[in-house]
């Protein structure tokens, strides 16, 4: 089983590059975040051709996740729930209530694509309510699923975990992305019952997943990991192969994150393939 996910940072500019990533990658299952497309206007079409069942929850924003599987896709949820959105009630309950969160059965195994709030600054409100969405996404967990099942929760966290997943961790002293607050917020998550995929596989550092358009630091390799497979038990056990693909992230219009896949032994995790 080979389970992936990328942020495209908008799927209407970057459609073209996905048909042809899929098309050599070879996902089983691609997890999507920032689409930017609402559920009316994505493309379901052109998966379909590749052979891919889709689900997609967006809004035509900022936001927007999906799931695409080629063995089977069930059980869809959307989000945290009705009882996670307060809409109006507080600025905590309008980021929890967009759609950042999808959930499905593929093939066997529990698939949670997600796109953590950026939090802009230590000091925006933006960021109390990144905190608090990382706060439900585990309260969730605890009410909808077990650690003790195949389950995946991939996406764009906006959390680089240890000093090892920036280029310079002198940079980013009192910014996003890694202050302590949302390192324990992701560790506390772990700590649920999840291990990080990716790590299982490569404890080096300077191994990254987003880079910035800008000053060439692409090519500079100046970048973050903060694009995440965490895992339960029974599939941290079957990893056996992952990889960043650094090429999907070169030429014309390319996202600026890379996409992440994990293979998995599908005999070793209890998969129906």
């Amino acid at each position: 089983m080979r389970l992936a996910t990328w942020n495209v940072n908008s799927l209407k500019v970057r459609l073209p590059r996905v048909e042809e990533w899929l098309a050599y990658a070879q996902p089983d299952v691609l997890c999507l975040q920032e689409t930017k497309i609402a559920d009316a206007a994505f493309p379901t079409m052109p998966f379909a051709a590749l052979g891919y069942e889709v689900a997609h929850h967006g809004d035509g924003r900022w936001n927007g996740v999906a799931i695409l599987s080629r063995v089977g896709l069930e059980h869809v949820t959307e989000g945290f729930g009705p009882a996670a959105g307060e809409v109006g009630v507080s600025l905590a309950g309008e980021v929890a209530a967009e759609r950042r969160l999808l959930a499905a059965t593929c093939g066997g195994m529990r698939v949670v694509t997600v796109y953590v709030p950026n939090g802009r600054s230590l000091d925006h409100e933006q960021f109390a309510a990144k905190l608090d969405w990382l706060g439900r996404l585990q309260a969730w967990l605890a009410t909808s699923a077990s650690p003790d099942v195949p389950l995946a929760i991939c996406g764009d966290f906006n959390v680089a975990p240890d000093d090892r997943d920036v280029y310079d961790p002198r940079l980013y002293v009192g910014t996003t992305h890694t202050s302590p607050a949302e390192r324990e917020a992701l560790a506390s998550l772990e700590s649920w019952g999840l291990e990080d995929a990716f790590r299982l596989l490569y404890p080096q550092d300077r191994l990254f997943t987003w880079w910035d358009y800008r000053a060439g630091d692409f090519h500079n390799h100046r970048g973050m990991r903060i694009d995440l497979v965490l895992v339960t038990r029974p599939l941290a056990a079957a990893v056996r192969w992952g990889l960043i693909d650094r090429n999907a992230r070169k030429g014309k219009q390319p996202s600026d994150h890379a996409p992440l896949l994990i293979d998995f032994d599908d005999r070793m995790a209890g998969l129906g393939r």
